[in-house]
């Protein structure tokens, strides 16, 4: 490409930045909610708690770890069944997609792999343990239902353990008491449906939800013409039945199937392309527990189950499956506060879980880690320090053990220093251990993540600002190597998986927001990152690590005008350029991704919306060679009982 076209491009950009910096004088949040739901929105309400912090509920003002709430009004106000809209405000968040809304999505904190997020449901576990590096796939996930989420950004593995080297995200569905249902269509025949109902009294609760979306979509493969679609219905609830004012009964439970069609390589030649390739996953996860919440000492015990199917077919050569894969974790856990004297708490935990997976190539694999951890606080009226150990013992590669600390120190009023330091670890997966290209003397990958930062404010206050410098170091970082460079072609002759990596990222998050007044609300996140391999030796060494964008920045805006509770809302997507191999010799370009949003209410309890995405038309690609959409228009109705 010649200088020319590129600085053209860089002018039309520019353009496009100014026309929807302009758009976000338009805003607002959706239908009202009513009192109950308005917690972090509310001013005159306590301020937010989180438990990914340390496993029990802590305010965010006394923990020293940077961590986003993004609450059931926010994602309201997004629309849509695209939940990765409502993660791109989460400063250090990017996300790459593999074609359309519905096709396997990944999700990176701070230069991570989306393998290394750790992504709990409902306080479930939903990595997908038969995939060859685990992790979970977004494009799975409908933000219908949730009531929130939490983002933690950061190895914290002292709390959670394996996989949590990059950050966790924990997403929590609602609790109900009414009857909630919306209904939406637009582009590309994209029909989606979603309802909840529910019911609370002094004896306990129960909210059911569920929902249907479907889409013909676009190609998976860029230069395709033939469209691929996405399919899914999801049913899940979540339960609590009080046995005594301390004690209570707790259970939730999900269900999803999701039919993905996707793109491959046809013969003759066998380039990427249109084919009659889909995917099925089917996802089942629950917990049942007890919960005890007394004045010194609450406890949280219960038994999880995570199980899911993913098979491949090919219609060419015939209706059952190609090939597929079953993964499923049992975990039995145990999570504790106990409040000492002096205004210290003991925060400690113990779990056990059981993986197994197979596939249609693999016979059955098992494995078991069992784990303990402790962590010590003390907090005052302007500081917090906390401190904690975690013991990691697995079946088949022996012990590990991680240690994490972090600290809150008000400066002056409204404003806050924290710092943290927390080490992560990930086990290797079955497949990596066990499977035809598996390695038994793998070890975990493990990490070393530092962050500081200066925070005013809260995020949904009237005025919030934050900062925050981070650096990860990891190790151990396991890749597929060929067979002959560990001598190993007489038991892996097509190669093997090896702990051969390092790597590093470090960069700088900013978070700004204001609200002037109660009708306006505007945000903006904003991350640079160095992501680099560091592995001595390798050809790649110094290179940035693939598909992590060195500048990210979201924009948004929310309006409630004095039209007959008229709203509006637009919101602007800026990802800098990246490149899609660990070569840096295939490279993606930067993109800029503008939506518009509108809501009218027609009663206090009833709300027409709509919205149209990537507005400009801007074509992009997250993955090399992978389609997205372009400019699409939606509306939808919502009514609250």
């Amino acid at each position: 490409m010649n200088g020319s076209s590129v600085r053209g491009r860089g002018v039309y950009r520019v353009k496009k930045f100014l026309i929807s910096v302009s758009a976000l004088a338009f805003a607002s949040p959706v239908l009202a909610q009513n009192a109950d739901d308005i917690v972090i929105a509310d001013l005159k309400r306590p301020e937010p708690i989180t438990v990914i912090a340390t496993g029990s509920e802590t305010l965010l003002s006394k923990t020293g770890q940077p961590i986003t709430v993004i609450t059931a009004q926010e994602i309201q106000s997004i629309q849509g069944p695209d939940i990765t809209r409502v993660l791109e405000r989460v400063p250090g968040l990017t996300i790459t997609r593999n074609g359309g809304p519905g096709s396997f999505t990944g999700v990176r904190l701070r230069g991570a792999d989306a393998e290394q997020v750790l992504v709990l449901v409902d306080g479930v576990r939903v990595e997908d343990v038969s995939a060859p590096s685990g992790g979970f796939d977004f494009g799975t996930l409908t933000p219908g239902g949730i009531e929130r989420i939490d983002v933690l950004r950061g190895s914290n593995s002292v709390v959670w353990g394996s996989a949590a080297l990059g950050g966790v995200i924990a997403v929590q569905s609602r609790d109900l008491n009414g009857v909630e249902a919306s209904a939406e269509y637009g582009a590309h025949e994209t029909w989606t449906a979603d309802a909840a109902a529910g019911i609370s009294s002094d004896l306990g609760a129960l909210t059911l939800n569920g929902g249907y979306a479907t889409s013909d979509g676009v190609s998976a493969a860029a230069a395709g013409t033939e469209p691929d679609g996405f399919r899914q219905y999801r049913i899940g609830g979540r339960g609590r039945l009080n046995v005594t004012q301390e004690l209570a009964i707790v259970a939730t439970a999900r269900y999803a199937d999701t039919r993905t069609d996707i793109d491959g390589y046809a013969p003759p030649f066998y380039t990427f392309g249109d084919t009659p390739e889909y995917q099925t996953t089917r996802q089942a996860s629950g917990r049942v527990g007890l919960r005890y919440t007394g004045s010194a000492l609450t406890l949280n015990t219960g038994f999880a189950l995570s199980d899911t199917k993913r098979n491949y077919y090919d219609p060419t050569f015939g209706t059952a499956p190609s090939y597929g894969y079953k993964g499923r974790s049992e975990r039995a856990d145990l999570t504790g506060r106990l409040n000492l004297p002096a205004s210290v708490t003991l925060d400690f935990g113990a779990d056990s879980e059981w993986t197994r997976f197979s596939s249609t190539f693999d016979a059955e694999a098992k494995a078991n880690l069992t784990s303990g951890h402790a962590l010590l606080g003390w907090t005052s009226d302007r500081a917090s320090l906390a401190a904690g150990l975690r013991y990691d013992d697995h079946s088949r590669f022996g012990s590990a053990w991680t240690f994490g600390a972090n600290g809150s120190f008000q400066l002056v009023e409204n404003l806050r220093l924290r710092a943290s330091y927390g080490e992560g670890f990930k086990a290797p997966t079955l497949y990596q251990l066990l499977s035809d290209y598996g390695n038994a003397a793998l070890v975990p990958e493990r990490s070393k993540s530092y962050d500081a930062g200066l925070e005013w404010g809260s995020r949904n206050g009237a005025l919030h600002a934050s900062a925050t410098v981070f650096r990860r170091d990891s190790r151990n970082l396991i890749a597929f190597v060929s067979c002959a460079s560990l001598n190993a072609c007489a038991t892996r002759p097509f190669g093997l998986y090896d702990n051969i990596g390092k790597a590093r990222a470090e960069g700088v998050e900013v978070e700004l927001g204001a609200k002037p007044s109660d009708t306006l609300q505007l945000r903006a996140a904003y991350t640079y990152l160095e992501a680099r391999n560091l592995t001595p030796g390798n050809l790649n060494n110094g290179k940035d690590l693939a598909r992590r964008p060195r500048h990210a920045l979201t924009v948004s805006g929310d309006w409630t005008s004095p039209l007959a509770g008229l709203t509006l809302g637009a919101d602007l997507r800026m990802v800098g350029d990246s490149y899609d191999n660990a070569a840096n010799t295939v490279p993606l370009d930067g993109y800029a991704v503008t939506t518009l949003r509108a809501s009218f209410p027609v009663t206090d309890k009833v709300e027409f919306y709509g919205r149209v995405e990537n507005l400009f038309d801007e074509g992009y690609q997250t993955v090399a060679d992978y389609g997205t959409w372009g400019r699409s228009a939606f509306i939808g109705i919502r009514a609250r009982y």
